[in-house]
């Protein structure tokens, strides 16, 4: 009701030209929407988790609006360096992807070229290096898919009892479960692609079909230079999609990370946190490693006087409507009160160092 409310007062402000006027403004030149999206889905990852996936129809209108909204996309680097100097042009975005998942490749890319807009992915690389699904999330949506069934014996996933994929609730359960397990016994990448095979034959689901569909896999290693080469700016997101407290082990996430990124890695300077957690420790952690500039998942628009290491994003999501979408790129969404928390985001969890959060 609230939400409904929320984007009817945008409507009314937009039809009386307000919309306008905050993005022609000097407030609004000051300062630099970076947009932050994960997945354009390939087939219905969109209906599984809309918070990650956006369909093709919906993300060409959102290129759409930046383009009949003479919005001055900008190169990430470009557009950062300008906002320090305090020298952007008016409406000024910069478009970027989390991941690096061949969505991107396969839907995204083509979509952001035909628009001419520069774009960045923030690329997480131990999937890239092994091509398999990434684990917790092709559980996920394979749960998803038999959602409102119950399976009468978890035995072959090595999980107790029946299994109820009837709620969310207990689909979350049932992958944090797989999760443990795999993590208390030191699971390889090849060994817990065994145990989502596994699954997918308790499911009745056509492993080998999700594995020939590249069904949520990261890009691979050639993928990553063919589209470097053609001008997308890939840059960090660590190695393993995990961001450990201790500084040795942070700091090799980093250096893995770049090492893997063989177009673009002496320029791989700018960094995203992974599902936007962050801690003060991180800061001069990275730039030790060299990094200028992260970005999180906290909405707004970055000013010139921001932390470099705390930049907001709007994660860009299906559940955001075209009007508030609007109130973005002009300005006015963060001058009508505090929004909300950006979402959670699932994880890419890889390697021992998993983050398993899935809300």
């Amino acid at each position: 009701m609230l939400k409904t409310i929320g984007r009817a007062v945008l409507k009314v402000l937009r039809s009386a030209r307000v919309f306008e006027r905050v993005a022609n403004s000097s407030w609004r030149r000051n300062r630099l929407l970076i947009l932050c999206y994960h997945g354009v889905a390939r087939g219905d990852e969109h209906l599984w988790r809309p918070h990650l996936y956006m369909h093709p129809s919906l993300f060409r209108q959102r290129l759409e609006l930046l383009k009949r909204g003479n919005y001055n996309v900008l190169p990430l680097a470009t557009a950062l360096a300008r906002l320090r100097q305090q020298d952007l042009p008016e409406r000024s975005v910069a478009i970027t992807f989390d991941d690096g998942a061949f969505d991107f490749y396969d839907q995204a890319y083509p979509l952001v070229k035909s628009y001419g807009f520069p774009v960045t992915v923030y690329q997480t690389t131990y999937y890239s290096e092994y091509s398999k699904p990434v684990f917790n999330l092709i559980c996920s949506y394979m749960l998803w898919k038999r959602r409102g069934s119950v399976l009468p014996d978890g035995k072959p996933i090595g999980l107790p009892g029946s299994l109820d994929l009837k709620t969310e609730a207990r689909r979350i359960e049932i992958v944090r479960s797989l999760l443990r397990t795999s993590e208390a016994d030191g699971m390889t990448g090849a060994q817990r692609n065994d145990l989502a095979a596994r699954l997918a034959e308790l499911l009745h689901l056509d492993y080998d079909q999700i594995l020939a569909n590249r069904t949520l896999q990261l890009m691979n290693r050639d993928e990553i230079a063919l589209l470097a080469a053609e001008g997308v700016d890939f840059q960090l997101h660590t190695h393993r999609h995990s961001t450990p407290i201790d500084e040795k082990l942070f700091r090799k996430e980093i250096q893995d990370n770049r090492r893997y990124l063989p177009q673009s890695g002496r320029n791989a300077v700018h960094f995203c946190y992974p599902s936007g957690v962050y801690r003060d420790d991180f800061l001069p952690w990275l730039q030790a490693e060299g990094v200028i500039s992260a970005t999180t998942c906290n909405p707004g628009l970055a000013s010139g006087d921001a932390d470099p290491f705390l930049l907001p994003r709007l994660v860009d999501t299906s559940e955001i409507s075209a009007v508030e979408f609007e109130s973005w790129l002009t300005g006015i969404r963060p001058l009508l009160r505090s929004p909300k928390p950006a979402p959670r985001i699932v994880p890419i969890a890889a390697g021992r160092s998993s983050q398993v959060m899935i809300d």
